[in-house]
This record gives structure tokens, C-alpha cells and sequence, in this order.
């Protein structure tokens, strides 16, 4: 077999759908349809930093390998945290962007990144993007939220790794919220019950809708939602209405809205991704706030839902150690990097070492406050 063309693709609509999924394993935040949604609404566009650098890798018309890559003019969206490192580039007289990150844009999800069926074209595609970013000379190679495979390619071919933490829910078989509760400690326990009481004597009913039976209207409410809630923490841009009607109508058995009403009008939503064996909890607002409101929509509400569709585990979202008392345990993340600048790629690496024993240190600590019963 001859050896495999490099195509370069600023276009995701120029790569056929059917032959870009069939490399994703069933992931719905790696399907075409998701990509595709965050270019055609503007989301991830250069005009916000995100200029598609697709690599691609083809046996005549035949797509063998792809890696979701961006060249980057700034450090947003990204959910691993690097502007200390730009930061002390500048200080230097150095430029730090533009990069180049393989990434889903603005969601936080371990899953695979070079989407490859073989071994070898995985491989062959992490040595194409290395030899791309010092082709084009750009100071750094960046892949976020790698699986366990992509990971251990990336350190075989010298990228430095990153961890981070997660909080994860757990379904080992539960009947039903209650046997859930079961298992926590007592303290756990109660906190939970008031929360959810609370929610209930403020006259909140919440109801989970999927993407199936999810109204343009019940998107475009969430959608309002999310963005409120994003200026009034002063976030930058992310996600707008356009998208998330892209993919509610693309993706309708990936998609889960959680929306709660008061007095018969909405005020608050959730949006998670349904895979296999996954809820991913990605995005959420509200117009009004209620003790408890926030623990209801956006994690016990997706627990219930796992219970009941016998899926084994709900990831929440980046950061949250107030997760952990709700049943949530901490899970490490992984990300890899390539610095062109040798000094700067020494000093990083140091600071690697040091970082992945502060974060092994920290987990360590948070098993120790396990919310569940010992013994």
C-alpha cells in the first residue's frame, strides 16, 4: 500500500460525514455533525480564535485518519489552562500564539483525538501534526482531554504530559435514587434530601427531555439561559443559539435537556450529551435563582437518568470539588504538549513534574473525603 496523503482542511463540510464518524467510535462531541455545528454557527471560527487546520490523512478518495486540529490566537475554550505560559512568553519578548490545539472546541470530554481505525495511522497522524507545527513555525502543539491510547502515543513520540481532575458519578447497577443515597454517609445523605426538598417547595417541577421530543423552543429557552447566565459572570464567548439548534436537530439521540419551571414558565435548563456508556453534563443557566436549583438541573436529575437507562457513568463538567459531596469521585484527565523553544520546553517540563504531584497529592485527599460510606 502506498504510503497515505496529507491533506490540510480548513473546511469540515469538505470531508464526507459518513467516512469522518466512522473513525469517532459513537462519540457525539466527535461526530461531523457537532463539528460542523461549531463552524457553521460561528462558534469556532478564526474570527474567535479557532482558524480549522483539520489533518487529514487519505488512501486515494478514502479517509484513513483524522486529527481535529485549530490554529489558535488565544487560550479560550480550551478548559486546560495554559496563559501562565503565554504570559511568561511575552515577558521574554517571545510569541506564544498562534498554536496549534487538537481539541473539541469549548467541551471538556476525555475521548479519542486521533481518529484513526489502526495503530499505525494514529501514530502516523500525531508525527504528520508534530512536523506540521514546526513546518509552520508556531510555538506549541497542544491535545486536550486525551484517552488513555492517545496519551500513551503522545509521550512515545516526546510530548510532555498534563494532568488534571474531573469529578465523576459512578453507576455500579443502582434501582433507583434512593438505593443511590444509600450509599453515601449520612451527613451526604441529608444534604442531598434538603436540597431536593427545597427545590420542590419553591414550586420547581423538572422535567428531562430528549432530543427526539425537544421543541426549537425548549432550545432556543436553553440557549437564552446559557448565555445569561454567561454575561453575568463575565464569561467570553462560547456557545450561541445557532449551534445548539444545529445540533438538536442533527443530533437528537445525543441530547439531553433538563428544564425546570416555575408557575408554568421555564427558568432554568441543562444540556448533556448521551453516549453508549456516558452522560456527558455540558452546559446549563438560569433566570432565577433557588437554593438548590443548580444541584437539581444539572446533576440529580442526570443521576436519575443514568439509573434509569442503565448508563455507567455521568460526567459533570470541568472543576467542581463541590461535586464531590453530591457522589462524585475525582478522575484524572490527560493532555499533551510540544513546545518548539527548547529552554521554555525544559522550564514546562519541570513544572510537570511538580504540577503531577500536587495533583496526585490533591486526589489522594479528595479520596480520603470519599462521600460514601467506609467500611
Amino acid at each position: 500500500m502506498s504510503s497515505p496523503t496529507l491533506k490540510i482542511i480548513d473546511n469540515l463540510a469538505d470531508i464526507p460525514a459518513a467516512e469522518w464518524d466512522v473513525l469517532t467510535g459513537g462519540d457525539p462531541t466527535l461526530s461531523h455533525a457537532f463539528f460542523l455545528a461549531l463552524q457553521e454557527s460561528g462558534c469556532a471560527t478564526p474570527q474567535y480564535g479557532w482558524k480549522a487546520q483539520f489533518l487529514t490523512l487519505w488512501q486515494r478518495e478514502h479517509l484513513l485518519g483524522a486529527m481535529p486540529l485549530y490554529l489558535k490566537t488565544n487560550s479560550f475554550g480550551e478548559h486546560v489552562f495554559d496563559f501562565a505560559w503565554a504570559d511568561a512568553y511575552q515577558r521574554h519578548g517571545l510569541r506564544y500564539y498562534p498554536k496549534l490545539v487538537c481539541t473539541v472546541p469549548f467541551t471538556p470530554v476525555t475521548g479519542r483525538r486521533l481518529l484513526a481505525a489502526s495503530v499505525e495511522v494514529r501514530g502516523l497522524l500525531l508525527q504528520h501534526a508534530l512536523r506540521y507545527a514546526k513546518d509552520i513555525g508556531v510555538s506549541s502543539l497542544h491535545c486536550l482531554f486525551l484517552n488513555e491510547a492517545d496519551a500513551l502515543e503522545a509521550q512515545t513520540q516526546g510530548m510532555m504530559l498534563r494532568q488534571d481532575v474531573q469529578f465523576h458519578w459512578q453507576n455500579p447497577g443502582y434501582r433507583d435514587f434512593d438505593d443511590f443515597l444509600s450509599t453515601l454517609s449520612r451527613d451526604k445523605r441529608k444534604r442531598i434530601k434538603q436540597e431536593r426538598r427545597k427545590v420542590k417547595e419553591a414550586g420547581i417541577e423538572v422535567q428531562c427531555v430528549t432530543g427526539h421530543c425537544a421543541t426549537a423552543e425548549q432550545w432556543s429557552f436553553f440557549a437564552s439561559c446559557y448565555l445569561h447566565t454567561l454575561r453575568l459572570h463575565h464569561s467570553p464567548h462560547q456557545l450561541n443559539e445557532d449551534f445548539f439548534q444545529r445540533i438538536g436537530a442533527a443530533l437528537p439521540q445525543y441530547t439531553l435537556l433538563v428544564i425546570a419551571t416555575r408557575e408554568g414558565r421555564p427558568i432554568a435548563s441543562a444540556l448533556n450529551y448521551v453516549s453508549s456508556d456516558a452522560l456527558h453534563g455540558r452546559s446549563w443557566g438560569t433566570f432565577e435563582f433557588h437554593s438548590g436549583l443548580h444541584f437539581e438541573t444539572c446533576y440529580y436529575q442526570a443521576i436519575e437518568y443514568c439509573i434509569a437507562h442503565n448508563i455507567k457513568t455521568f460526567e459533570g463538567g470541568a472543576g467542581g470539588e463541590h461535586k464531590l459531596a453530591r457522589g462524585f469521585l475525582p478522575v484524572t484527565t490527560r493532555s499533551a504538549h510540544w513546545l518548539a523553544h527548547p529552554q521554555f520546553a525544559q522550564a514546562v517540563e519541570n513544572y510537570l513534574v511538580q504540577e503531577a504531584d500536587a495533583i496526585a497529592e490533591y486526589v489522594d485527599d479528595l479520596n480520603e473525603r470519599s462521600p460514601f460510606k467506609h467500611g
